[in-house]
């Protein structure tokens, strides 16, 4: 998506394989560069430049991460609760966003409801990077990416397995998969599939990279010869009304011993956090051997790192 003043990151979509490729590369090299004793902590692609944080859900690592790498290349943040906002107040959307647009030089939005980070771009004139919204959340699948990066050294003919809720974060990695060239099978309980266009775009975009993608019922299924299981929480943040119920149609949609199994030998186990454990995996595995959760969890510093300085960067102070 193009916005007046350069280029939003609202789905995984908006960029092209080689965009995303280089995206994932930006993020390995900035993270052996922030990180490599001796070198400097701060860069300054942005510097002069003010990214807000516009949330409307609390968060641990999306904010972090967001703010930390702001700091670390060298501009500055400012976090937006929407509770301190006239949104909450119930100021229209484009209002807010006309006004963020003469304040700032980005937005990096984590919201409810998508069209809101839609609405952001459009009015703000801004880059908007959508940093979750209840359809995708592309910047956990860059930081995803890196990870299995890391940790197999390539993307393109692995397989990821996804166990659980056809959600935000499992559309963005159908996306994210297919666009690198990976095979993805998720495993879900009737009724609760990825959404169905984000579906269709990604089988496209699969067959076109020698991918394929799956949706199936049995969590064994999914697993065969996965290099990769992946889960997310069987309740996300605002469907706690719906408690009861998904608790009841997740029950067997886990992660545990006998599922690792039945994936490759070498496979890792990777969760987007915060992870409840045993339910959607158990104890055993997120700390075991295979779990690769916490150099996720760092990444998410090193994928805002990265989008941060592919959108940003490009654009004059």
């Amino acid at each position: 998506m193009l916005s007046e003043l350069g280029r939003s990151f609202l789905s995984v979509a908006d960029v092209s394989r080689q965009e995303l490729e280089s995206i994932i590369a930006k993020g390995k090299n900035l993270k052996a560069q922030l990180r490599r004793p001796g070198n400097p902590t701060v860069l300054n692609s942005l510097q002069n430049r003010i990214v807000g944080l516009l949330f409307e859900k609390p968060s641990t690592r999306t904010r972090t991460g967001f703010e930390v790498a702001v700091l670390r290349l060298g501009g500055e943040a400012v976090y937006l609760p929407s509770s301190e906002l006239q949104l909450s107040r119930g100021e229209p959307i484009k209002d807010t966003a006309r006004m963020l647009g003469g304040y700032l030089n980005c937005i990096v939005a984590r919201v409810y409801a998508h069209d809101t980070v839609v609405q952001l771009a459009k009015y703000s004139g801004l880059p908007v990077i959508n940093a979750l919204s209840d359809l995708e959340h592309p910047t956990q699948t860059i930081c995803d990416l890196l990870t299995v990066m890391e940790a197999k050294g390539k993307l393109q003919g692995l397989k990821l397995a996804y166990i659980g809720d056809g959600n935000n974060v499992c559309n963005s990695l159908l996306l994210g998969c297919a666009t690198t060239g990976m095979s993805m099978s998720v495993a879900c309980p009737k009724g609760y599939e990825p959404n169905k266009t984000i579906l269709k775009k990604a089988n496209e975009i699969a067959k076109a990279n020698g991918a394929a993608l799956s949706i199936v019922r049995k969590p064994q299924e999914a697993a065969e010869s996965a290099d990769v299981l992946y889960t997310d929480v069987w309740v996300s943040m605002g469907e706690e009304k719906e408690r009861q119920k998904r608790m009841k149609a997740f029950r067997g949609y886990q992660i545990n011993a006998a599922l690792v199994r039945a994936a490759a030998a070498d496979a890792v186990v990777m969760h987007c956090l915060p992870a409840h454990r045993g339910l959607e995996i158990t104890d055993e595995i997120i700390e075991g051997k295979k779990s690769i959760v916490w150099d996720q969890g760092e990444n998410k510093l090193y994928g805002a790192v990265a989008i941060l300085d592919f959108l940003l960067s490009q654009n004059s102070p």
